[in-house]
């Protein structure tokens, strides 16, 4: 467990924080998501 491996873990990060304000923008799409 290197540098490399802690950069693709906080690329993984952001890349889910970006869905997550994606889907908390549009929320009906949020709610299709979950059910």
């Amino acid at each position: 467990a290197g540098k490399k491996s802690k950069v693709a873990i906080v690329a993984c990060m952001r890349k889910l924080l970006v869905i997550l304000n994606a889907m908390i923008r549009d929320k009906a799409h949020f709610h299709t998501q979950i059910a």
